[in-house]
């Protein structure tokens, strides 16, 4: 999926070569454009003197056998110079075309402006991987809610991640409530499958979760080994037994 950065929508501007304004009148401020996918290496001087032909001809198609290389929203519609793309979808990854890499193009679609030139857009050259590994990608910041493995030095079903489980750690959020109510109890369940500096990285990639959550403890022992802890709306949300938190799902009737 293509996004702009940190998720921005990508827009479009109609943009007068001789002034370097934004064409806000005029047929030309409301025409069509279709999307495109480039070779990587197209115009890699990044210079914008190519021709029309030059640009139709680094237009990538699927490969045999597959789907349309691009799906989604393949049609920008300015208004008053400028435009927004909508949900654009890669179908497969680069790696197979010469450069490696792909571009994406806006050209004016067929039939508008008659004889007017207006020169084709391009964006930088960027890899397209595969779908499937987003599948174990980690989230920055985490959610939550997020599995724990979606933490930092966490690998799905690798001993930490295992070790957390055992302890009945499966979320982000079970992670930070043991780490912030015993973090030298969290350490020792995470073992030596983590590195004393892996461990610092993990904590910090944690703590950038914003969570909607404040922490009360109540420790009716008075010497922090056995406490409850509660939410800022009074409910109690776990237990603290012999410095280890546990979830309220976690807890038998009696307890």
């Amino acid at each position: 999926k293509l996004e702009g950065v940190r998720g921005a929508q990508i827009s479009v501007a109609l943009i007068n070569s001789n002034t370097g304004d934004v064409v806000r009148s005029g047929l030309e401020s409301s025409i069509k454009l279709d999307v495109v996918a480039l070779e990587g290496d197209f115009n890699k001087d990044d210079e914008d003197n190519w021709t029309q032909e030059e640009f139709e001809s680094h237009v990538v198609k699927q490969r045999e056998g597959k789907r349309s290389l691009l799906a989604g929203d393949l049609v920008v519609k300015l208004k008053e110079g400028v435009g927004e793309m909508g949900e654009l979808i890669f179908t497969d990854n680069s790696s197979w075309n010469r450069s490696k890499r792909f571009r994406i193009g806006l050209k004016v679609a067929t039939g508008c402006c008659g004889n007017t030139r207006i020169r084709e857009a391009k964006t930088d050259a960027f890899q397209v991987k595969e779908h499937r590994g987003q599948a174990y990608m980690k989230h920055h910041p985490p959610a939550s809610d997020d599995e724990v493995w979606r933490l930092e030095n966490v690998a799905k079903g690798g001993i930490s991640h295992q070790n957390l489980s055992d302890a009945g750690i499966y979320k982000v959020e079970d992670f930070l409530l043991q780490l912030f109510t015993d973090p030298k109890k969290l350490r020792e369940i995470l073992g030596k499958s983590i590195a004393e500096k892996k461990w610092d990285s993990l904590i910090r990639h944690a703590k950038t979760c914003k969570t909607k959550w404040k922490l009360y403890l109540d420790y009716p022992d008075g010497v922090t080994k056995h406490g409850v802890v509660f939410n800022t709306d009074g409910q109690p949300i776990g237990l603290v037994k012999d410095r280890e938190y546990f979830a309220t799902p976690r807890l038998s009737a009696q307890e």
